[in-house]
């Protein structure tokens, strides 16, 4: 069994599916289902053995205790964060909450547990803690990628408070020995993805003819990976990292927003034409945000030298897949959109004796 933390976020549910996908072994999914946690992503495995779900905080140690003794699981996937830049600013102290306390509280969690472990299932146990390539800082535009010996110099709430969560993993094995894992990844995007963010909001702006809102003068420059190369690299760090090391994982993918965008109009002029004409229409500059970031960049070379890692799906690839995924799945969108997501964890749940012994 593996733990793992925050899996009905975007990314966390992406790499739950994939996991069941292609193994059988149990997955405990441990999510406090805030605004952006949706258990309706992850209705296809209702009913399956292998699958999990237990509503709580990573903050609750008692919990975290209780669920470590029951299930003993090998290793835990640690994806639960606060995420969103934008919301980091105006609420900050969310993000301290669930990415620092919350990260503080599952190591120490860990380290009770793991130090009574068995040796050879001691030695097994892995710690792997998901981060992002912004606890590195902007770029200027002829800088090199960030390399996972980038020092760090975050520049909003979330993420310095990422940086922070970071820095406890390291200190956790560097102290006590803990055997951990750390990814640094770059924007991903894909299926499933809360519409706040650049890609899903775009689509679902233009299929309803609202305004496309470009920061500045949308040529802020992030790499872009696809969700599900994401997991997959997820999957070899955990499986044959080298304890107590750094990965980062990016798509080799530096697009300018406003490209994103104008690529995402072509598209849907493409698969969903609009009579009214094309898309790029409804493009609107607006102000930018605080401290906004010019550029980020992955040096993926690592994980691909000492693992055999790459992305497989390149940005033209992906961004299809995406588009066509938001297409077929109005339904999804929509109850995301109404809240009614919210709702999921009431209808599925209700009358179920222990949320942390259902199958979902």
């Amino acid at each position: 069994m593996i733990l793992v933390t925050g899996g009905a976020g975007f990314i966390g549910a992406n790499f739950v599916l994939d996991w069941l996908a292609a193994s059988d072994e149990t997955v405990l999914n441990l999510d406090a289902l805030t605004y952006a946690g949706n258990l309706e992503t992850l209705s296809s495995l209702e009913g399956r053995a292998a699958y999990r779900f237990v509503h709580g905080d990573i903050c609750d140690r008692a919990l975290i205790d209780q669920l470590l003794a029951e299930h003993r699981p090998r290793a835990i996937v640690h994806f639960a964060a606060e995420s969103h830049v934008d919301r980091s600013i105006h609420g900050p102290g969310a993000f301290v909450r669930t990415n620092v306390e919350g990260t503080f509280s599952l190591l120490e969690a860990a380290r009770a547990y793991w130090g009574g472990l068995p040796a050879g299932e001691r030695e097994a146990f892995r710690f792997l803690h998901i981060s992002t390539d912004e606890v590195y800082g902007s770029l200027g535009p002829a800088d090199p990628p960030f390399a996972e010996t980038k020092a760090y110099e975050p520049n909003s709430p979330y993420s310095a408070s990422k940086a922070a969560s970071d820095h406890l993993v390291r200190a956790w094995h560097h102290t006590y020995g803990l055997p951990v894992l750390t990814t640094n990844c770059s924007n991903n995007y894909g299926p499933f993805q809360f519409p706040e963010k650049l890609i899903p909001l775009m689509i679902v702006n233009a299929l309803a003819g609202k305004p496309l809102p470009v920061y500045g003068d949308g040529l802020n420059v992030r790499d872009w990976l696809y969700v599900g190369d994401h997991c997959g690299a997820i999957r070899e760090v955990l499986a044959r990292g080298r304890v107590g090391e750094t990965y980062n994982v990016g798509g080799w993918n530096e697009i300018a927003n406003i490209d994103i965008v104008r690529t995402l109009c072509a598209l849907l002029d493409e698969l969903r034409p609009d009579a009214a004409g094309s898309y790029s229409r409804l493009i609107t500059y607006v102000s930018d945000r605080p401290g906004h970031d010019r550029r980020y960049a992955i040096d993926a070379r690592k994980i691909e030298r000492e693992l055999g890692w790459k992305p497989a799906e390149t940005f033209a690839t992906g961004i299809r897949k995406t588009v066509q995924w938001y297409l077929d799945h109005p339904g999804w969108v929509a109850n995301v959109q109404s809240g009614a997501y919210r709702d999921w964890l009431t209808r599925n749940y209700a009358g179920r004796e222990n949320s942390a012994g259902a199958g979902a």
